[in-house]
């Protein structure tokens, strides 16, 4: 069984579902709560990746920093995104489950069973 990176926040419940699904299947598992230890932009560059997503199909676009910061801006650069999820990360969506294989958002929680 591969190992698992799950990105989490313990307040909120869609990530707590995912990891009691993980723990469920007694999976080799690092947890990162990712408030206390962000990921920097060279990290969220593999998230991103790994995730074959965009920067801001990761943003929480409804947290109240995304409008002070005019992230809704079209012609913000990518770099510029993952930089303000880097020095904010309440905008990063959560969970998200990585594998060497591969990489989920966990919502529904169910999806990151997808990577067992």
């Amino acid at each position: 069984m591969p190992a698992i990176t799950l990105y989490h926040n313990p307040n909120c419940s869609k990530s707590r579902q995912a990891l009691a699904l993980l723990k469920e299947k007694d999976v080799n598992l690092r947890l990162v709560e990712y408030l206390q230890e962000p990921p920097n932009a060279a990290e969220l560059r593999q998230i991103l990746n790994a995730l074959n997503l965009r920067a801001r199909q990761l943003m929480r676009t409804n947290e109240s920093i995304y409008l002070k910061l005019n992230l809704d801006d079209t012609d913000l650069t990518e770099a510029a995104l993952i930089n303000a999820m880097a020095d904010h990360p309440i905008l990063i969506e959560r969970p998200i489950a990585l594998t060497e294989h591969g990489a989920v958002i966990g919502r529904p929680p169910e999806n990151v069973l997808t990577l067992l």
